[in-house]
């Protein structure tokens, strides 16, 4: 295939491509997770996404360091803060309720796409997860039927935790007030884990990778102008927010040069400081 040509025929494809960089930090020496799922998930797919997606290697520190943090962060609110379900939005092919040593009374709700939920659902058949997993083939544009999947998870649970990795810088700021205002109406709906990407860092992969997901009608396009101020105003609060780079240099799991880039932000003006500082990972809290 031409270097130059997309492989993306809709946005499910970004799973096998994510599905792949957690098959190559697996087999590293020094991994820092294990997903024994993750080549099988990725498929052919995912390595022709990797061979043409632009900068697809550059970029692979962020998905992985994004895979140690939230795994952190759920085992811990799991564990710690009563948390009896987890909704994951858009959950593509993420292997935790398999891979991650999970309560069996926990109550694990996939929603995605009906394509990607049958092409995982035919790849696991034979595995067991470590919890009670449900998986809800939904398209979540259609709000009605998001409302309902809401309403009825929040009637069922205590203690929910919301999921939504990778899936806000792919939305409209209108779909991403509307799905905060959805989330925030359900009572039981406590927390919310999700990254926070800023406008300069937005550029950088637009112009790296819209040409290529436009094809599958997919673009990234949310980075708010006023970074967790977006979600404070819609009633939530930021429990928790872990800053991309410093966690990459945490990991040892950092993009190349990182050192320079570091030296270059510390140096820099204020205001072009702050830019750097809005891009991470952000635990919400319902207020």
């Amino acid at each position: 295939m031409d270097r130059t040509s997309s492989p993306v025929e809709n946005i499910s494809d970004t799973a096998h491509w994510v599905a792949l960089y957690r098959a190559i930090e697996t087999e590293r020496r020094d991994a820092h997770f294990h997903d024994p799922y993750a080549r099988m998930l990725a498929g052919e797919r995912g390595e022709e996404m990797m061979r043409t997606m632009r900068g697809s290697r550059s970029y692979m520190w962020a998905f992985v360091v994004r895979t140690c943090v939230y795994d952190e962060m759920i085992l811990r609110l799991i564990q710690h803060n009563s948390v009896d379900t987890v909704l994951n939005l858009a959950a593509g092919l993420d292997t935790r309720p398999y891979r991650l040593q999970l309560p069996a009374t926990v109550h694990w709700i996939e929603v995605d796409l009906p394509a990607i939920l049958t092409y995982k659902e035919e790849k696991l058949a034979n595995e067991q997860p470590t919890c009670h997993l449900e998986r809800v083939k939904l398209d979540l544009a259609e709000s009605e039927a998001r409302k309902a999947l809401f309403a009825r998870v929040n009637a069922g649970a205590k203690q929910v935790l919301v999921i939504t990795e990778g899936l806000m810088i792919y939305l409209t700021a209108e779909q991403a007030t509307s799905l905060a205002t959805d989330l925030h109406a359900e009572s039981h709906f406590r927390y919310w884990l999700s990254e926070l990407t800023s406008p300069f860092v937005l550029q950088m992969l637009q112009r790296s990778w819209n040409s290529q997901l436009a094809t599958g009608n997919a673009r990234v396009q949310f980075a708010p102008e006023d970074g967790v101020k977006f979600y404070e105003r819609l009633g939530w609060r930021v429990a928790e927010f872990r800053l991309s780079m410093q966690e990459a240099h945490r990991l040892r799991r950092e993009m190349r040069y990182a050192w320079l880039i570091r030296f270059w932000i510390r140096i820099s003006p204020p205001k072009r400081r702050e830019m750097y500082g809005k891009d991470g990972f952000v635990l919400l809290e319902r207020e």
